[in-house]
Order: C-alpha cells, then sequence, then structure tokens
C-alpha cells in the first residue's frame, strides 16, 4: 500500500541547511583592472598626482601644523570623521544621502589622503575610504576640464581605478557574505554602494547635458568609467551565492530514497531556510531601494529552475516524476513561497513557474499514464491473491458475525492512494486522474465479475463454497459506499462500475438460493396435482422450509440479508402465480370462484407476513396475489376489465397471455367477454416499462 510522504517536514536523515548565509569560498574578484597593474599604476608617480595644484590649498604655519599633528595623528583619520557625522544608527537606511562633494574642500578636515594611503586604508577593509576616493576621481574629471596633458590624465585616472577595483572587492566581499559581516560594517558597505549609484546617476545626466556642447580639452583622453552600475554588481553576486548554496551536493539520506528525492529537499530546505533569513536579518539593514528580499527570491527561484530544468531533460523513473511535479506544483509554490514568513514579502514578485507550462502538461500526462498503469496492474494483483483463495478453498475471514475479505478494501486503498497522489500536486490534476482511474476501477469490477462467475460454476464441491459467496457479496457494500460517498458515483451515469457489482450480488443470490428453490419446487407442485386442495397446508410446509434455511444467510451484511429475502419473497409470489396460470383448474360457479379467491388470500396474507417479518421490504409485490383473486372472484365482465386496468398499471409487465391464463379458471365467461376484458390491455400497452420484474420472468404457455 502506497503512503504519501511529506517532502518538506521532518524527513527521515534530512540534514540541516543552515539558516544563515554562511557562503563558502572566498570572495571572486570581477573583471577589472589586475592587483599587479593597480601596484604598478600606483608605483609609477608620487601622491602629488592625484591632488590638486599646490595653489589649490593653502598651507598652514607650523604653529598650526603642531596642532593638527597632536589632535589628529595621521591625515586619514581626519578624513574618516566626515563618515561619522550625521550617520544613522537606527532604523533602515536611505539611499537619500548628502551630497558627494562637500561644499569645499575644508570639509574633508584637511588634505586628501595620497594614492598609498587610500591603498593601504582599503587594504585593510577601511570602507570610510569610499569618499575621499570619489573626491579623487572628481578632481580628476576637474583636471580633465583644466587642460591637463593626455599622459598625465591616463596615469591619474589608473590609479583612480586601481583604488576602485580594491575598494568594489571589498564592498561586494562584505555583501557576497552579509550575515558574517558585523551590522555597522554591512551598512557601509550598502552606503557606498548607494553613493556609487548616485555617481552613477549624476554622471550620465552630466554626459547628456556636455553632449550639447563642446568637449572640454583634456576629456577625450579619460576613459569611460560610469556608470560603474555597482548595485547590478551586487545582484550578480546574489545570484553567484544563490549558485553556491543550491550547487552543493546533498549529504547522505535516509536508506531508500532517490537521489532525485535527496536533491529536491535539499533544494526546497535551503531555498525556505535562506530566504527566511533575508527577510529576518537582512531585510532590516538593507535600503528599500535594494530590493534585498526579491533580489534574493530571483535569484534562488532561477537557480532552482535551471536544477529541475536539467532533471526533467532525463528520462525520470515514475517516482522522481512525480517528485518533480510534486515540488514544481505544490510544495515550491505553496510550503515555501507562500510559507508564513515568506508569503507577505513575496506577494508582489512575480516569480512564475519553475518549469515552462508546456512542459508541466507533459510531465502530467507521462505521470497520469504512468500512475493508471501502476494502479491497474496492483488492482490486477489483488483481484488474482482473492481468486486464488477460492480456488484454494481458504476460508474467508469472520469480521462482526459476517464473512469478510479485503479484496474490496484493498481496490479501494490502491485507488484512492493514485488519485490522491494527483490530488497532492494539484485539484486538477487530481480530478484528471479520478476519471482515469474510474474506468481502470470499472475494468477491474467486470473482470472481479467473471472470475467470481467461474467460481460459481466450479467450486461447488468446495467447503467454504457458501461462505465465499458470502463473504464476496459483503464485498460489494464497501465498493458501493465508497463510490457513493468518496467518488460521489450514484446511479445511472456510472452504471458501467455499479452494474459489475449488481451482477456479482444476483449472481450470489442465486447460488445461494438454488438449493432452497429446488426444495421448494415439488411442494408449489402440490397446488395443482391436488386441485389446490387444502391449499393452507402446503402454504405452511413451504413457509416452514424457508424458515428453516434462514440461519444459512445470517453471516450476510444486513442490507444484503433484506435483499435475499426479497428474492425469496419474489420467488414466492412468482412461483405462486405461475400454479395459478397452469390452466388445470376450471370453475364453472361462482361460488367456486369466490372459495378459491378466499383461499389465495389467505396465502398472500402469509407469505407478506412472513417476509416482511423476515426483513424483505419488496412492498411493490403485496398487490400481486390480492388483486389476481379478486379477478377471480368478481362476476361482473365490467368490473373485472377496472380490476385488471388497475392491475397492468402496477405490473407493467402483465400481459394478455398472463390474463388469458387467470381467466381460464373462471369457466363461466364466455369467449366474448374474455375477448373484451383482454383488450382492456391494449389501453395500457407501452404505458411504461416495468422497474422491477414479476410477470417477464413467468412463462405462460
Amino acid at each position: 500500500m502506497l503512503k504519501m510522504m511529506t517532502f518538506f517536514q521532518g524527513l527521515p536523515g534530512q540534514q540541516s541547511v543552515p539558516g544563515t548565509l554562511n557562503f563558502p569560498g572566498s570572495p571572486q574578484k570581477l573583471p577589472s583592472v589586475s592587483e599587479s597593474e593597480s601596484e604598478a599604476s600606483m608605483s609609477e608617480a608620487s601622491s602629488e598626482d592625484l591632488v590638486p595644484p599646490p595653489e589649490a590649498v593653502v598651507a598652514p604655519d607650523q604653529e598650526q601644523q603642531e596642532a593638527a599633528k597632536k589632535k589628529k595623528p595621521t591625515v586619514l583619520s581626519n578624513m574618516f570623521s566626515i563618515f561619522t557625522k550625521g550617520k544613522k544608527k537606527r532604523g533602515q537606511p536611505s539611499l537619500v544621502e548628502p551630497p558627494l562633494v562637500p561644499e569645499s574642500k575644508p570639509g574633508l578636515d584637511g588634505p586628501i589622503p595620497t594614492v598609498e594611503e587610500l591603498k593601504a586604508a582599503l587594504e585593510q577593509g577601511r570602507l570610510e575610504a569610499a569618499r575621499p576616493l570619489l573626491v579623487l576621481e572628481q578632481e580628476l574629471a576637474a583636471a580633465a576640464a583644466g587642460g591637463a596633458s593626455q599622459e598625465e590624465l591616463v596615469r591619474r585616472q589608473s590609479k583612480v581605478e586601481a583604488l576602485y577595483v580594491l575598494l568594489r572587492d571589498q564592498v561586494l566581499g562584505v555583501l557576497r557574505r552579509p550575515l558574517e559581516a558585523a551590522p555597522e560594517r554591512l551598512r557601509q558597505a550598502l552606503a557606498v554602494v548607494a553613493e556609487q549609484e548616485r555617481a552613477d546617476r549624476q554622471a550620465v545626466a552630466a554626459a547628456a547635458a556636455a553632449a550639447t556642447t563642446a568637449e572640454a580639452p583634456g576629456a577625450a583622453a579619460l576613459a569611460a568609467t560610469r556608470p560603474r552600475r555597482w548595485l547590478q554588481l551586487w545582484r550578480s553576486v546574489v545570484a553567484e551565492v544563490a549558485a553556491e548554496r543550491l550547487d552543493t551536493r546533498p549529504a547522505a539520506g535516509a536508506e531508500g530514497r532517490s537521489e532525485a528525492e535527496r536533491i529536491f529537499q535539499h533544494l526546497g530546505c535551503t531555498v525556505k531556510e535562506d530566504l527566511e533569513a533575508v527577510v529576518e536579518r537582512l531585510k532590516p539593514l538593507f535600503p528599500a531601494e535594494f530590493g534585498v528580499v526579491a533580489t534574493y527570491a530571483e535569484s534562488y527561484h532561477q537557480h532552482f529552475a535551471a536544477h529541475l530544468a536539467s532533471m526533467a531533460q532525463f528520462e525520470l523513473c515514475e517516482r522522481d516524476t512525480y517528485l518533480l511535479l510534486l515540488w514544481v506544483q505544490n510544495l515550491y509554490p505553496n510550503d515555501i513561497l507562500n510559507s508564513p514568513k515568506l508569503a507577505e514579502e513575496l506577494q508582489d514578485v512575480s516569480l512564475g513557474s519553475l518549469l515552462p507550462p508546456k512542459q508541466i502538461r507533459l510531465l502530467e500526462a507521462t505521470f497520469l499514464s504512468s500512475e493508471a498503469a501502476n494502479v491497474k496492474e496492483l488492482m490486477a494483483r489483488a483481484l488474482e491473491m482473492e481468486s486464488q483463495h477460492w480456488a484454494q478453498d481458504v476460508a474467508p475471514l469472520r469480521l462482526d458475525g459476517h464473512c469478510h475479505s479485503e479484496l474490496a478494501i484493498d481496490i479501494i486503498q490502491i485507488v484512492s492512494q493514485g488519485q490522491a497522489k494527483a490530488e497532492n500536486i494539484t485539484p486538477d490534476l487530481g480530478t484528471q486522474m479520478k476519471q482515469v482511474l474510474l474506468v481502470e476501477l470499472s475494468v477491474l469490477l467486470r473482470s472481479y465479475q467473471r472470475a467470481f462467475d467461474e467460481f460459481l460454476e466450479r467450486g461447488k464441491q468446495l467447503r467454504n463454497y457458501r461462505a465465499n459467496i458470502i463473504a464476496n457479496i459483503n464485498n460489494c457494500l464497501s465498493f458501493r459506499t465508497s463510490m457513493e460517498q468518496k467518488w460521489q458515483i450514484l446511479q445511472d451515469p456510472r452504471s458501467y462500475l455499479l452494474d459489475p457489482l449488481s451482477e456479482l450480488k444476483g449472481h450470489g443470490f442465486d447460488a445461494l438460493l438454488q438449493n432452497l428453490f429446488m426444495d421448494l419446487k415439488p411442494l408449489f407442485k402440490r397446488f395443482t396435482q391436488t386441485r389446490w386442495a387444502a391449499p393452507e397446508e402446503t402454504l405452511e410446509e413451504i413457509v416452514g422450509t424457508v424458515e428453516g434455511r434462514l440461519p444459512e444467510f445470517s453471516e450476510l451484511h444486513d442490507c444484503f440479508r433484506e435483499e435475499l429475502l426479497e428474492a425469496v419473497h419474489l420467488h414466492l409470489v412468482k412461483e405462486y402465480i405461475i400454479r395459478l396460470s397452469k390452466r388445470c383448474l376450471v370453475l364453472k360457479t361462482a361460488e367456486q370462484q369466490q372459495q378459491l379467491a378466499k383461499h389465495i388470500l389467505a396465502n398472500a396474507s402469509v407469505i407478506q407476513d412472513f417476509c416482511t417479518k423476515n426483513g424483505s421490504t419488496a412492498t411493490w409485490l403485496n398487490p400481486a396475489l390480492p388483486t389476481l383473486a379478486e379477478i377471480i372472484r368478481l362476476q361482473d365482465p365490467s368490473a373485472i376489465k377496472i380490476e385488471v386496468a388497475t392491475y397492468a398499471t402496477c405490473y407493467p409487465d402483465f400481459s394478455k397471455g398472463h390474463l388469458n391464463a387467470i381467466l381460464a379458471i373462471k369457466g363461466n365467461l364466455t369467449n366474448s367477454e374474455v375477448k373484451s376484458i383482454r383488450n382492456i390491455l391494449d389501453i395500457n400497452t407501452g404505458a411504461q416499462q416495468p422497474s422491477r420484474s414479476l410477470f417477464s420472468l413467468i412463462k405462460v404457455g
């Protein structure tokens, strides 16, 4: 029996995936000027290469220099102090910052640091060096506008760009492992990225404005470095991080779990736990403009989708196809993206499906086909085992005093589990699977009915023959209940499912009642053999025989025991009418006819009371014998016509042949009267089809 597993929570042997983004590997450097080139460039010129001409700076006197040295141990410490002014200590940072460049150079509290000082600061990871580096870049632009030589501009720009390589690597290194960095350092790195983005926008705007004017002398010597697009570089780093996290090979899991299953589990757990860490720990630190949750979600989603697309290219086994669809259609969108911690954060992020719709449809078709074949095979195997038990004369189980077979339970579980698997993927796929499996179930039930018929023919000499018949009749209750309740199958629209069960039950009843009916046959013959002398005694013996056999049916479920008593009830009424229709009794006088009618009414009452007391609900049989007694008793042809017309309404299969046989008892009717009475049935011919058969079971000569 197949068991559904929850693949996202608490799987056996599941390896814990850290909830922090402790990404392996050292920070990767993006394509840029190499460090060796940076070193070479910065060694070619003195620090004065990147500072303004002497006349642009007012030299302090010696006393002021002494005071400055006591107050500020290094030039960098003075310069770095700008980054502590006006810094936000609480709340989410914003990209709205003060202007990029101070209004005057003295805002730096001293001269601009040299290239060597900035290089040393950046190599130590001091991100405060970003602001003076930006000032140097702007001074370079000013030098180009002032007509500096090309050689000078190229040399100075190479040094600026080399410093930017160091700064970029430091910033992206922090952002690559954001949860390992101190919150203040992370905020510094984010502020640098935000500052570079603003510089990009200003550079783009300035370039657009310059396009309408003559180019400044020397500007052509500067290589285009803006926009630097560091925010885009950060997004690329996030994509790399997602790849590193999801590409990690999952640890060996519980025995019996496939490679694909472990991969799905690893991917799903990693995505969920990492995104929850982003929401809980990174979102409060990142400016809203970064869209940190959306960026991580999109990167993880894309890499998850790439993994699944790669797997889908191969021929997957049935279970792996199911798991792939389960993750794509259910677990990922519902248990991960719509989990309590992520649902609200991702509601405005359009991630889409992990696989294209066309590929999903192909996988679903493969799943439906393979699952239907699997269900068909399992059901056939269950039926084969049951048939072997019959042939081997194995006694059925007894449950609550009833003969019991596990076949119905096994079949229902097999079908239910197949449908449940599809419903776990999507409700729509569950509906499709239901239609497929009900067709397979109908085929199985027809095979079941045929196998049971063979057993009825071949197993008559087996000791447990009757017990196994009862067990299989009882099976019909489980099948029918499941169809009506679980699959909402009620009447004719699903007759291809219910009909085999009705036939199986009917053939089982016939086999159980065969010996009883054979014992009753000679007793019914007495009615005609004795020309209806002492009919009460004959009927009493008939009822006594039936009553003595009723314990044989006690192991049927109550509903089937009632149906079987209805069959007995029908047999008693039918056989009684057959004896009346034998044309061996002709009564010439009204008194004789009235006496026979009296006997028939008394016998009808005995049959009805006995059958009703023992569980028969066949009330539709109650008028059958009393109305015939009334037709025999009446003498007025018009009154007989009315009674016949009423009778034909109750029993549409009551034919002229049956009426002729009954009227033959009335020896005082003329041929014309008989013909006139018989013609009354022409009015009702074809008026309705009988819902139950009575007279169609009775052959008249």
